[in-house]
This record gives C-alpha cells, sequence and structure tokens, in this order.
C-alpha cells in the first residue's frame, strides 16, 4: 500500500465522532502513508484531520419524535453526503453508528460505487428488535465492527454481514477510569466516610432527564427516612445540567452536581450504588463495579415500537454477562416502591447485593481486550479492506 488511500468516513453523532476520530489516530499508525480523509464528523475527527462537509449538530439527533422532526434536513444531508462520497472516489467507506442516517448513505453510495468495501462500525441492535435489519444490511455493509461481545454470533444466527468484535470503547478508558481519585472528590465535597453515597444517572438527553428526575427524586426522598446522611452525586453534561438543577431544587438531600469526566468517574469510584438510566452509563458502572438499579421510561412513538424488542433485558451490563444480574424497571414499572425496594437490598448485606458483585467482577472480563484496543483492532480490519484497493 504505497499510494495514499482514500477514506470516506461518516459519523452521525458525538460517540460516533470519538470512534471516529480514534480510529483515524490508529489507521495513522497502521498504514504506510497518512490516509485522505473526506466525510461527516465532529471536532474529535476534525481535529485528525478531516473536514467534516457540514456541522454534527445537523444530524445529531435521537429519537423517533425528533428524527420526523428534522426528516428533510436529514434528507438533504444524505443526499449531499452520497454525491461528496461519489465525487471523492474512496478506496474504502466507514459508516459509524445512527444507523437512520448512515445507512441510507451506505445503501445509496453501494448502488453508485458498487466495488467500494463499506465497513460499519458500531451494529444496530438486530438482536433485540428489527432482526431482518440484519441480513438486509448484507446486500449494503461487507463487514461490520462490533462493540458487544455477542454480537457476531447474533449476525451469524440472522445471515447478517461478517461481523468482528473490535472491543467497547469504554476499554480505552479504563486505565483513566481507575486513576480518579474518589478520596480527592469526597473531601472536596466534605462528605463523611458512614454517609450512604447514591450516584443518580439520569440521562444525557433533556427528554430522558425531565421522565427520570421524578421517579428518582421520589425514591432519593423515601430512603433519606432510612438513612440519616445520605449523599446524591449527580454527574452532568453542560446540555442538561440547568434542567437537573430545576428538577432537583426541590428535593430534601441537595445533590452534588459534578462536571467533566474526572469527577463523574471519581463519583462512581466512591459510590455505594447508582440509579441509572438504561444505557452506555450501565457499563461504565460496570467497569467500576457500582451495584445499580436502572430505569427508563420512553416516549409513547418510542415505547409502541419498543414492544416489538426481542431480548430478555435492555441493560447492556445485562447483555454482556448473559443473564439479568441487574434489576431494570421500564415504563410502569418504573414507580417508587421498585425502585427503593430494589435500592435497599444493594444498601445492605443480602443476596442481591453478593449476585451484582459477582457480576460486577465479570463485566470487565467480558468486555476487556488483551494487549490491544478497539481502535486498533478495527483500524486492522479497514487496511484489510484497504490491502485489496487501487487507490484511484
Amino acid at each position: 500500500m504505497t499510494a495514499r488511500k482514500r477514506i470516506f468516513i461518516v459519523a452521525g453523532e458525538h460517540s460516533g465522532d470519538f470512534l471516529g476520530a480514534a480510529l483515524m489516530r490508529s489507521l495513522r499508525s497502521e498504514l504506510e502513508h497518512p490516509a485522505i480523509y473526506a466525510g461527516v464528523g465532529g471536532s474529535s475527527m476534525e481535529l485528525e484531520g478531516l473536514h467534516s462537509l457540514f456541522p454534527l449538530r445537523d444530524v445529531a439527533v435521537m429519537g423517533l419524535t425528533a428524527i420526523i422532526s428534522r426528516l428533510p434536513t436529514l434528507i438533504k444531508r444524505v443526499f449531499q453526503t452520497v454525491n461528496a462520497a461519489i465525487k471523492f472516489a474512496p478506496d474504502i467507506v466507514v459508516v459509524i453508528d445512527s444507523p437512520e442516517f448512515t445507512h441510507p448513505i451506505a445503501r445509496r453510495i453501494r448502488r453508485k460505487l458498487p466495488d467500494v468495501p463499506i465497513i460499519d462500525y458500531v451494529s444496530p441492535s438486530v438482536w433485540a428488535w428489527r432482526p431482518w435489519r440484519a441480513k438486509r444490511m448484507k446486500s449494503y455493509v461487507d463487514h461490520i465492527l462490533a462493540l458487544l461481545p455477542f454480537e457476531p454470533e447474533a449476525h451469524k444466527r440472522l445471515c447478517g454481514p461478517v461481523c468482528t468484535y473490535v472491543g467497547h470503547p469504554l476499554v480505552e478508558k479504563n486505565d483513566f477510569i481507575k486513576q480518579c481519585s474518589s478520596k480527592s472528590l469526597q473531601t472536596r465535597l466534605s462528605i463523611a466516610d458512614e454517609a450512604v453515597k447514591l450516584v443518580v444517572l439520569p440521562g444525557s438527553r433533556p427528554n430522558e432527564v425531565k421522565r427520570l428526575m421524578a421517579p428518582f427524586g421520589e425514591a432519593i426522598e423515601m430512603l433519606r427516612q432510612r438513612h440519616e446522611k445520605l449523599e446524591i452525586l449527580i454527574p452532568v453534561m453542560p446540555t442538561v445540567e440547568a434542567l437537573i438543577r430545576e428538577l432537583s431544587s426541590s428535593w430534601s438531600v441537595t445533590p452534588h452536581l459534578l462536571r467533566g469526566e474526572s469527577d463523574k468517574y471519581a463519583a462512581f469510584n466512591l459510590a455505594n450504588a447508582a440509579f441509572a438510566a438504561s444505557g452506555t452509563v450501565t457499563l461504565e458502572l460496570g467497569l467500576t463495579k457500582v451495584p445499580m438499579v436502572v430505569a427508563y421510561i420512553m416516549g409513547k412513538p418510542e415505547y409502541s415500537l419498543r414492544r416489538m424488542v426481542r431480548v430478555q433485558s435492555i441493560v447492556l451490563a445485562n447483555l454482556v454477562l448473559g443473564e439479568n444480574v441487574f434489576p431494570e424497571f421500564l415504563q410502569e414499572n418504573c414507580t417508587t416502591d421498585n425502585l427503593v425496594a430494589a435500592m435497599d437490598e444493594l444498601l445492605h448485606e443480602t443476596p442481591a447485593l453478593s449476585a451484582q458483585q459477582q457480576g460486577l467482577n465479570l463485566v470487565e472480563k467480558k468486555i476487556l481486550l488483551e494487549g490491544t484496543t478497539p481502535s486498533r483492532e478495527a483500524a486492522k480490519v479497514v487496511v484489510s479492506y484497504l490491502k485489496t484497493t487501487t487507490s484511484a
């Protein structure tokens, strides 16, 4: 591979921007010459050499209602991206997560450039719902880079594309996570050793926060009656900090709102247990060995579709373990009584706490990779396809 390779790379949201940037860094060490990039990404990918076709915020939308409201813009950006890809004449195309945006692009590129390999970094959750997507993807995706260890077998079972487990991006943060000092945070916040320390994680999107802060708050009020010294720590994203501050203002326990990843992981390392929205954060709690009670409340459009889910849990930590170790309360089951009863079991020496501790010890083993990183493994797959292409 003596010529500079032309890589068209498309991310659809900020988590994809992080993955794309890490992949670009790893490709720099795997390729003989620096690649030439074009496509769509955010600030992290731009630092690695991508000039994005348009701002990532134009397409970084989540949830059915948000997608419908932004549909004209999304459609316009899909066609703009496809046209740019054709003009760029890439050696390979990498689409990252956000299937509602990236897959229409991949399908159209395949029709226009049938000989160009297409890699999909992050598998859609075909193992959970709409399983027919796996077989359909085979017509426009050559290889899937999976973040979860059970996904290659799921795609094989569902007749999907070739799928390789490259590891979850949290793996690359593991050393940093463990170095975040709980003692320093505890001293700064004047938290007593004997206090019950709860991390509360209502989500990173306004709608998630609005739906979960009420049941979490009511559960905390009840727990406050049982534990005289109760400390609440809430890591916040800038986009929802004001909302969380407003919704927690009436709580009898004033929470500590924490900004930045260092304080977030220091809080995890300090916590006795956590209330958490379902999502990647359950894997973060798994890596830091924090017992958890998980909840989620969807909007009506999403819930009507999610009732078709064909998986035993929506908690990623449970799916990685292959059993429902961590309790989850969804929709009408997300009640004060259920949340308090489940949390009470984690704040005392109970069989439920022992079961979670055993499960937490396995999460890290399930997702960590020996002697490598997810971005490096992903780069190896991309390079293997580049070796079969010839630069224009």
